[in-house]
């Protein structure tokens, strides 16, 4: 999405598909009218569809996080170094605009090997963002995956967050074991 004056909108759209056209990309479109909008923000949603029907017979595992824009470009190429090094397909799409982007790992999951090389991608590119000062969750939340990187995150914060768990839910009765782990990876 594109914000500002309609001239402004029009500047900034077409400079973003000439950019995408020196670099490669095609099929560029942008839309004012909010039925082609919506058009669009399907195919955004019906992306995660598309690659799991490109790997028919495989297990996926979405993973995201976000990063300042000025990191963006960077995360997302030394991502796919990754993915390349490790042997695993891993398609990317992302919200450009907020520094947030998706990876869709897609792998045998009755292949121990592999199932690890898929953990060791998702740790290196939690860590990455981390490293860059983003967040190891773009959007989706923490999950069971990330949770140990939130004392590297929040650094002092997440032992106040525990404190707090644990004085509003002695019991550990409300999302028993989730977001707050046992141990925190450095």
């Amino acid at each position: 999405e594109f914000h500002g004056s309609s001239s402004g909108v029009g500047e900034q759209s077409e400079l973003f598909g000439e950019i995408t056209s020196e670099h490669g990309g095609s099929g560029f479109e942008w839309v004012r009218e909010t039925e082609a909008r919506n058009r669009l923000w399907r195919a955004r949603h019906d992306a995660y569809w598309a690659v799991r029907a490109s790997f028919p017979g495989m297990d996926a595992i979405s993973t995201d996080v976000c990063v300042p824009i000025s990191r963006l470009a960077e995360c997302v190429c030394e991502t796919q170094a990754d993915l390349e090094q490790l042997g695993l397909s891993g398609p990317i799409v992302g919200h450009v605009g907020d520094g947030n982007f998706h990876t869709l790992i897609c792998f045998d999951s009755s292949d121990s090997v592999v199932v690890k090389k898929v953990e060791e991608a998702c740790d290196r590119l939690a860590r990455r963002a981390l490293t860059m000062e983003g967040t190891c969750t773009g959007e989706h939340g923490i999950g069971q995956g990330k949770k140990k990187f939130m004392q590297a995150e929040h650094g002092p914060g997440w032992q106040l967050m525990r404190t707090i768990k644990n004085a509003i839910d002695p019991q550990d009765i409300m999302n028993p074991g989730k977001v707050i782990a046992d141990r925190a990876i450095d």
